[in-house]
């Protein structure tokens, strides 16, 4: 869809689109099918109607009507997809009908926006951040990984299997069939939880009935028999694990990668960390208000998007809401935060983007996607023409602007010691002092007054 975009006042904007001709028939074509099947006329079945009939029946006006107002709504949200109107308000259309199915269309829809916030200068905001500081303890830990990864076994004797160990175990099932000299870690996960918690506990030679949940709920048994008990024996942390673990010589050089490879993993994390934090001070920093349809309008999306994760996973909505502890009033006021907090950092960015004049050209988008296919191993080119296509350029296109939006505000803002931010919030100060008469409100996600 093709679409220009004039600015009105009073913080509105008039969409002009143009539908293509093959749209136009498309939505002619849907309409007179819903219409020959809800008409009964004699000598034809419903759904069967010809074309010259319906039209004689019904009439090309109100024919062409049900095709355009059963479609308006979707041309204009394909249209919104080009641009960086935000509608705020439901759309107010104006058109005149399409005069034949072979010519193109084309409406007006007049919108509210959100209204874009006056920025302040945000080199004076002040934004703790954080030093990487690798502990000896992650340091040990990946250590522990390695040195488990070439560990020995040891047959165990005078003790029960424990997470952990490796046992030999024979499993018959209750209609004879059996898996012989079953070889498996205890804790690795390969085997039906009830099956690896009923070893647990056995000694070479213990049998056991072990009872346990097919995938269609039904019950099942099992007998098991252990046959051979090991237990891992780790080496040492010395230079003959590294050697064997690690392209290094020593246990020092060993060490200085993990610590410098954490170390990075832990910078990155930090600086994104930063970049939220940067960003989150700046919103409040702005004195504006997110238009409420808006917030609706995207705490729709954000559900919707949590129930399609929910139903991957086999989980309804009703279970959902009964395992999170929270009521459904709750969990879409929660929703809702997350709705405004999300559509706030948009709209700072998209003016700070503007107050910056920052600005994306095709080379710098065609240049994301070529870095984003090379990891994936896949045609750079190809993968260019699918998202041109898919009108998922100018999307791209947005989302880079914001990026680079970002990274100036993170450039420029004062970054402050973490300690520092921590001890004044500790200072007192008068604003912070409230009277013991001032009521205290309960809100969504707070602990319950006492």
């Amino acid at each position: 869809m093709k679409a220009t975009v004039e600015e009105l006042p009073e913080s509105k904007v008039r969409m002009t689109v143009e539908v293509p001709s093959g749209d136009v028939q498309h939505a002619i074509d849907h309409a007179a099918s819903d219409l020959a099947g809800t008409l009964k006329i004699p000598g034809f079945r419903k759904g069967k109607v010809p074309m010259p009939v319906l039209l004689a029946r019904v009439g090309k006006e109100r024919l062409y009507s049900e095709a355009v107002e059963s479609h308006i709504g979707g041309w204009f949200r394909a249209a919104l997809r080009g641009t960086t109107v935000r509608p705020a308000t439901p759309p107010e259309y104006d058109y005149e009908l399409p005069s034949s199915e072979r010519d193109g269309f084309q409406f007006t829809a007049t919108v509210g926006v959100q209204e874009q916030p006056e920025l302040p200068e945000w080199s004076e905001l002040e934004v703790p951040a954080a030093d990487p500081e690798v502990p000896e303890e992650l340091i040990d830990a990946e250590l522990e990984v390695l040195r488990s990864s070439v560990a020995g076994l040891a047959p165990v004797e005078g003790r029960a299997a424990r997470e952990g160990d490796t046992v030999v175990v024979d499993l018959v099932s209750s209609d004879g069939e059996a898996q012989r000299d079953y070889v498996v870690e205890l804790g690795s996960q390969r085997l039906l939880p009830e099956i690896e918690q009923g070893l647990v506990g056995l000694e070479t030679g213990g049998e056991k009935e072990i009872e346990y949940s097919l995938p269609d709920e039904t019950g099942a048994k099992i007998t098991a028999v252990v046959k051979e008990l090991y237990e891992k024996v780790l080496p040492p942390a010395d230079d003959e694990l590294a050697k064997a673990a690690s392209e290094f010589d020593t246990i020092a050089e060993l060490r200085e990668e993990i610590y410098t490879r954490l170390g990075a993993q832990l910078e990155e994390q930090l600086e994104n960390q930063f970049r939220a934090a940067a960003l989150d001070a700046l919103v409040d920093a702005t004195e504006f208000e997110v238009a409420a349809g808006l917030v609706q309008a995207r705490a729709v999306e954000l559900w919707n998007g949590l129930v399609r994760s929910l139903e991957r996973r086999g989980i309804s909505p009703d279970v959902y809401v009964q395992l999170s502890g929270r009521t459904p009033q709750q969990i879409q006021a929660d929703i809702e935060a997350e709705a405004r907090q999300s559509l706030a950092r948009e709209i700072v960015l998209e003016a700070a983007a503007d107050k910056l004049g920052i600005e994306v050209s095709d080379d710098d988008v065609d240049t994301l996607i070529r870095e984003q296919a090379e990891e994936l191993d896949e045609d750079a080119d190809e993968v260019i023409r699918q998202v041109r296509e898919a009108g998922r350029y100018d999307s791209l296109r947005a989302d880079l602007t914001l990026r680079n939006t970002l990274d100036r505000i993170a450039s420029e803002v004062k970054r402050i010691p973490l300690e520092l931010a921590d001890a004044r919030d500790k200072l007192w100060t008068p604003e912070k002092e409230k009277p013991d008469t001032v009521t205290k409100l309960w809100t969504p996600g707070s602990k319950e007054p006492a």
